[in-house]
């Protein structure tokens, strides 16, 4: 008796036993999941029973399946490795599972989900093994477009993210050049302004010069900060207050008053930069002034940010009484102007002068 023979009298033999009036044979035959059942006694497990949806799934007649491995459903690019895996669970009669790539009769592929369990008889023998089939084809193809239009969106992503910062370097490259010459241009009338002030025999007229001289040598500070800094967007107030005091102090000759700095690290919005530069670069040429006729002192330029405030507060050992800048002035009138601009506040008392600039911390990381 050939092999063919006998799974074919092995089928019989269970629908015999799972006869027509069988609930669990009858599932089995109806069911669209495809299913198939193998002989463990005979060599090589071959098919004995395959339902309806297997034969579908397949594209093979029932009577070119009974008797065959289920070997013949694979192909050249069939995972030989999980082949090879689920021969071991057979060979061990456990449980297994995989998922491998298939071929039909018209040599049309189909990825199958395939569950595979040994049947035991009442003495605990492996008498078959049962098999159920899933074409998972869809599923995968699904999951491959996804995964294709995923890659695809990442490398558009990708190259409008690298346009967007070559674009972003070529503007900061521009701010970094326009502050430069912003800043020689500045520093080019300071030196002006400077010839100029000297060749002048009137003092007032002289002052005059000079205090615009000090006005334009702030901004030139600020776009020489703005130009070093690799952040075009925000302004570091603690370099610029450290550099403003250094040059107002060397321009006043005065070896004998020293600024030191309390300062945490605080930065503004650029855009408000020359504002602030210039109500700072009055407080202290005020201050210096204030200096200049009480004799040696010492100041200190405190500097905190808040989560909604900046404030830079020039404090004074001296407790000397502090001149008022004359009301209508053009100095007081600057320093109003620029502190209503900014929506700050300046406090002025007998050892402190203390200007609160409205700052949120949420603009600045944004």
């Amino acid at each position: 008796m050939d092999d063919r023979s006998a799974s074919l009298r092995e089928g019989e033999r269970l629908e015999e036993v799972r006869g027509a009036s069988d609930p669990y044979g009858a599932a089995i035959r109806a069911t669209r999941m495809p299913i198939v059942i193998t002989d463990a006694a005979q060599p090589d497990h071959p098919i004995v029973f395959a339902n309806d949806a297997f034969v579908v799934l397949s594209g093979y007649r029932r009577d070119e399946i009974i008797g065959r491995n289920c070997r013949f459903l694979q192909g050249p690019e069939t995972d030989r490795a999980e082949i090879a895996r689920l021969a071991e669970a057979i060979a061990a009669c456990r449980h297994v599972s995989a998922e491998i790539l298939n071929y039909r009769k018209d040599g049309s592929t189909f990825w199958n989900a395939l569950f595979i369990s040994p049947v035991h008889d009442d003495s605990g023998r492996v008498t078959h093994f049962f098999g159920s089939q899933l074409d998972v084809t869809a599923r995968n193809r699904a999951a491959a477009d996804l995964e294709a239009a995923k890659a695809e969106a990442e490398a558009l992503v990708a190259a409008r993210t690298h346009d967007l910062q070559r674009a972003l370097d070529q503007k900061t490259a521009l701010l970094h050049e326009v502050d430069h010459r912003v800043k020689n241009n500045l520093q080019l009338i300071s030196s002006l302004l400077l010839l100029q002030s000297r060749r002048i025999a009137d003092a007032e007229t002289r002052e005059t010069l000079t205090s615009m001289l000090h006005r334009v040598s702030a901004l030139a500070t600020v776009h020489r900060n703005l130009f070093q800094n690799e952040d075009v967007a925000s302004f570091d107030v603690c370099a610029f207050l450290r550099d403003i005091a250094s040059d107002l102090v060397d321009a006043s000759g005065r070896g004998d008053v020293t600024i030191e700095h309390d300062q945490r690290p605080a930065t503004i919005p650029a855009q408000k930069a020359s504002a602030v530069a210039l109500i700072v670069n009055e407080l202290l040429t005020s201050a210096l002034g204030d200096a200049l006729r009480n004799g040696p002192g010492r100041m200190t330029l405190f500097v905190r940010q808040g989560a909604e405030n900046l404030v830079i507060e020039l404090r004074s050992a001296s407790r000397a009484e502090r001149r008022p800048a004359e009301t209508g002035s053009f100095e007081a009138s600057l320093v109003d102007l620029l502190t209503r601009q900014l929506s700050a506040s300046l406090e002025t008392t007998s050892d402190a002068l203390r200007l609160t600039i409205p700052v949120s911390v949420k603009t600045l990381s944004a």
